[in-house]
């Protein structure tokens, strides 16, 4: 029996990982899973991130043992060895990752030594732990990017100048994944290094995985996460990195972003100017265009913000929303299960907004909990809460305008929108005042 019920939940098992595998091109996800797992965390997954639908060897296409009463009692190693050997003469794959769930991790199959056989017949096939008792699919994207460094990666190559490995936005958990990795792309492109994106479209597939060890560094673009990868990295394949707790939203931190990265990788000062010149030019000239608007609505637009997101979003949107738009931060809300050891860290970024401004920060997965606390602010003027589509309850209650920015997503649809970078800061304006003009007309 669970001892802790979770009132409106906005992520999903580690056994979501399956997500992480299919946004890597040409990758296949095996399940060692009871029946139904895989096809409802394919379909929850793909329509509470913006309808995102499924991708190559994703949806019902996932391999899986479907596990049943007898596997539980006689075990079903021997049915995994038949899976695979069976996938791999269906399905054209360049890399094979075998997923665990709970029953196969409660019964203790010994998933490793399967998977190790194939291994050593040169199969590109790996396997993770990733039963959904272990945490969220946060939990279960990192154990997925683990066991491609530790089983896959094998040997330090010589190294590419220019060359990055970036670890940024969750896919699906970050519903804008792939415009915001494109995005991150085309900035780091821009002042000379060569990103090395491991997941959506065109990002490389098993070529772009080949590549990891060959990086002169890795860049980590969050608060937490990918930050336990980078340090494996740097064990494993000497290979340093850069944190930046921030995704970069908007002008200034997209900016400071650059900047940031230009100094570590001893870019030319004069060429990251020339491009942030450029790319702020472009930025000012709409939001300049934008005062009008401003002056005739500020009685009715917003004052003030809850965000109710991931750490990563939480502290982009909280950045941006202070610095480029000069709202004032009412409460923020953190929705993923952050590991203990980086949760004061995080309290910190809270504390460094701007100037005098700081945020108050929760830390919680359940939504009832949430709720409970935003009916406890007074704030004069209607607020803006950039939550979820389960937050449009609590917004009307409390007379607040609702976006949905994060998990789950279900009253818009997302393709290629970003909203990091200097076009991101500009498409999350346009989401926030449509939103608001649409509500008052």
């Amino acid at each position: 029996m669970m001892s802790e019920l979770i009132q409106e939940p906005r992520h999903f098992c580690a056994l979501g990982a399956q997500q992480t595998v299919i946004s890597i091109e040409r990758a296949i996800p095996i399940l060692h899973a009871g029946p139904g797992c895989s096809a409802k965390l394919s379909a929850a997954m793909s329509t509470c991130g913006g309808y995102q639908g499924t991708r190559y060897a994703g949806g019902d296409a996932i391999p899986c043992s479907n596990m049943l009463e007898k596997d539980v009692v006689f075990g079903a190693e021997n049915k995994l060895k038949k899976l695979i050997e069976s996938t791999l003469k269906i399905m054209d794959g360049d890399l094979f990752v075998v997923l665990t769930g709970c029953t196969s991790d409660i019964i203790g199959d010994d998933v490793g030594d399967v998977v190790r056989g194939f291994q050593k017949e040169g199969v590109p096939i790996v396997y993770a732990e990733t039963a959904g008792f272990k945490g969220d699919a946060y939990k279960g994207h990192e154990l997925v990017l683990e066991s491609i460094i530790n089983q896959y990666l094998k040997e330090e190559k010589e190294k590419v100048k220019g060359l990055v490995n970036v670890f940024a936005s969750v896919p699906i958990h970050d519903p804008f994944w792939e415009g915001d990795l494109n995005e991150i792309k085309r900035l780091l492109e821009s002042i000379g290094l060569k990103p090395n994106i491991l997941f959506g479209y065109d990002s490389g597939g098993i070529e772009a995985i080949d590549d990891i060890p060959k990086a002169e560094f890795n860049i980590v673009i969050s608060p937490w996460i990918g930050v336990k990868i980078a340090k494996l990295l740097e064990k494993k394949f000497k290979i340093p990195y850069l944190h930046y707790p921030v995704l970069p939203i908007g002008a200034v931190e997209t900016s400071k972003f650059l900047n940031k990265v230009a100094d570590y990788a001893d870019i030319n000062k004069e060429i990251v100017n020339k491009v942030i010149e450029k790319k702020e030019n472009e930025y000012y000239h709409y939001l300049t265009r934008l005062a009008d608007f401003l002056v005739e609505f500020r009685f009715d637009l917003p004052k003030r913000f809850f965000t109710i997101n991931d750490s990563a979003y939480s502290l982009a949107m909280t950045r941006f929303l202070v610095n480029d738009l000069g709202l004032l931060p009412e409460h923020q809300f953190i929705t993923e299960d952050v590991p203990e050891v980086f949760k004061n860290k995080i309290r910190e970024y809270f504390k460094d907004i701007a100037p005098d401004i700081f945020s108050e920060i929760t830390f919680s997965q359940d939504g009832g909990i949430i709720n409970s606390q935003l009916k406890k602010f007074h704030v004069n003027k209607s607020p803006l809460i950039l939550g979820s589509s389960w937050d449009v309850d609590i917004a009307s209650e409390i007379g607040a305008t609702n976006i949905s920015v994060g998990l789950p997503v279900v009253d818009r649809t997302i393709l290629q929108r970003n909203y990091v970078g200097y076009t991101g800061g500009l498409n999350l304006i346009e989401d926030i005042y449509n939103k608001i003009l649409s509500k008052h007309n």
